[in-house]
């Protein structure tokens, strides 16, 4: 589990890969305090576990799949990357629960400075939508952020000056995947409410005319 709370903005420094697995070596400093083989990192939102580490840098295995479904795939030599080290269980939690298991891609369709801040509306496919609701919150490239605005197939972030300095997000612009996970708690809700909803219409009721006849009904 993680917070959404970006430690460190780490750098792609090699990407070793064929069709049958993908090799990542991401250099960093601060998230390599207390690492250990077979921790879970989340680079860019997505939980990735640590095979091989040196002092200042960590390497990551990724299946092909995630690769092609996440941002991750727009990633070359020299890309930075939001980083976040996985929740410790006595540590404040600042963010929200997430899970680093991405719902899906968004693309920035506007950027736009806003007194102090800069709005960013970005489009979502509307399997996403279903899951956000305003005021809410949302993890975009693994940062934890509020939505202010929401429509069928969009969704509206102000940024803050600290968190657009401490985070990828500020080299971002128009036309850019982000990787998107929805609030865990609103997915879980969702999905218990349509199974009760399609139990509820395949479920056959046991009173019959003959059962209401006996009881005295007719």
């Amino acid at each position: 589990m993680f917070t959404g709370i970006v430690e460190e903005i780490g750098q792609i420094k090699a990407i070793n890969g064929s069709q049958e697995s993908v090799e990542m070596v991401i250099q960093a400093k601060k998230i390599l305090e207390d690492v250990h083989l077979g921790d879970s990192i989340a680079v860019n939102g997505v939980c990735l576990t640590v095979t091989e580490f040196t002092a200042d840098g960590f390497t990551v295995d990724v299946m092909p799949e995630t690769v092609e479904s996440t941002s991750l795939r727009d990633l070359q030599v020299n890309s930075a990357v939001n980083l976040e080290r996985a929740m410790a269980a006595g540590g404040r939690f600042g963010g929200h629960i997430v899970s680093g298991h991405v719902d899906g891609v968004g693309k920035i369709s506007r950027k736009q400075p806003r007194g102090n801040a800069i709005y960013y509306e970005i489009k979502v496919s509307e399997e996403i939508v279903q899951y956000l609701i305003y005021k809410g919150s949302v993890a975009v490239d693994g940062t934890s952020l509020t939505i202010f605005g929401l429509t069928e197939k969009s969704f509206t972030l102000s940024l803050i000056p600290h968190t657009l300095s401490e985070t990828i997000l500020r080299n971002k612009g128009v036309g850019d995947i982000v990787n998107v996970e929805c609030d865990m708690l609103g997915k879980y809700i969702n999905q218990y409410m349509q199974r009760t909803f399609e139990n509820k219409k395949t479920m056959k009721s046991t009173i019959t005319s003959s059962f209401l006849e006996e009881h005295g009904f007719k």
